[in-house]
């Protein structure tokens, strides 16, 4: 305490002892604020956000305590000298206008997400379970495949879907995001298992559902594969092999490093720009940040927090390098959509959402 207590005595002007004693208080209090913080973190009871604010808000107090003058320099930028109070207090006003705005998007948040967990629990309702429980024992693997009316195009993914892969009795799941075509009725005619969702809510909120399925089906590898043909069910055990081998926790298969069929040039240019994006923001080198053909062991799946409802293939990559997982890229190939429709929004729209949900879930 005595170095801090004569840099006060140093750097502030002379105050009375009740003053003095005061800011010695406020230091030492944002000091324990920030350690706090930074403990809620680990836990992850607050989010990286959270934790930078936390830190600003020490610093300035700390900053504060040390010399009541450090902020000066910030009323000096404005000339007019008697406006300055005005500014000021104008500022706090738009300071204090911001946080209450946070507080109405906090509660709208809370009500978007009590749709999302009613909309997730119908489609885990609605999903058969009798059929299930007749599924033979031993090592499972579940591919999981969301579908908004592909009924064109998920019965030959089905098919080709092999019924065993490295060891593991393969299980296809086809979760059906509020489709209006015939996309269930023709995914159960393949002999998929389906989950119905009564409303579209978007890839990522059924991908959700179908891994809460696939580990209460108990599911040691869990595989998400595109249901509108554009990957090659064939190189399942490409996917899996690092996780076989145990070489990984989690594999990210990468058209980079295997063959695709261009279908845009701004998406390619996507593709390496979101995957930089993330490598620069993680440390760690990722080549196809927007691959929706992955696996995972289940144990990884069960502590990841996911939140989007679309734009999902950064946010559980992102999720789980901040679990330390091991992960792993491996050459695959995407093929070009042999029918239907393209879901995903116009290019730039895609590419400002997809650029929101990695900065959301890497301030988390």
């Amino acid at each position: 305490m005595a170095p801090l207590v004569r840099t006060l005595a140093e750097v502030a002007p002379p105050v009375s002892g009740g003053l003095y004693a005061l800011r010695i208080a406020g230091a030492a209090f944002a000091v324990g604020f920030f350690f706090a913080a930074m403990w809620r973190y680990r836990r992850r009871q607050i989010s990286r956000l959270n934790l930078l604010i936390s830190w600003f808000i020490a610093l300035s107090v700390v900053a504060l305590a040390i010399d009541p003058s450090f902020f000066n320099w910030a009323f000096d930028l404005f000339p007019a000298q008697q406006n300055r109070r005005l500014i000021a207090v104008l500022f706090i006003a738009i300071t204090v206008l911001f946080f209450l705005f946070l507080r109405i998007q906090a509660e709208a948040d809370v009500a978007e997400r009590s749709i999302r967990l009613l909309v997730e629990a119908l489609g885990q309702q609605a999903f058969d379970w009798e059929r299930a429980a007749a599924l033979p024992e031993g090592p499972r693997l579940v591919t999981v495949s969301p579908a908004y009316n592909e009924a064109e195009n998920v019965a030959g993914v089905i098919d080709a879907i092999p019924k065993e892969c490295e060891g593991y009795h393969v299980v296809p799941l086809v979760v059906s995001d509020g489709s209006v075509d015939r996309t269930a009725e023709v995914a159960r005619a393949a002999g998929a298992f389906v989950a119905e969702l009564p409303i579209r809510r978007g890839g990522g909120l059924a991908l959700r559902v179908g891994y809460d399925i696939a580990l209460k089906l108990g599911a040691d590898v869990v595989v998400t594969l595109d249901a509108d043909g554009q990957h090659v069910p064939g190189e399942l055990a490409v996917v899996i092999g690092p996780i076989v081998r145990n070489e990984a926790d989690y594999v990210n298969g990468s058209r980079l490093l295997g063959y695709f069929e261009k279908e845009s040039t701004i998406r390619h240019l996507g593709v390496h720009f979101f995957s930089w994006l993330v490598t620069i923001l993680t440390g760690t080198r990722v080549t196809d940040i927007s691959s929706g053909f992955r696996a995972a062991r289940a144990d990884l799946l069960r502590n990841l927090v996911l939140k989007q409802d679309q734009f999902w293939t950064s946010e559980i990559l992102i999720e789980a390098l901040r679990h330390r997982a091991k992960i792993v890229e491996v050459p695959i190939t995407i093929l070009a959509r042999k029918g239907g429709k393209s879901k995903k929004p116009k290019s730039l729209r895609y590419g400002w959402n997809f650029s929101k949900v990695i900065i959301q879930t890497w301030l988390r």
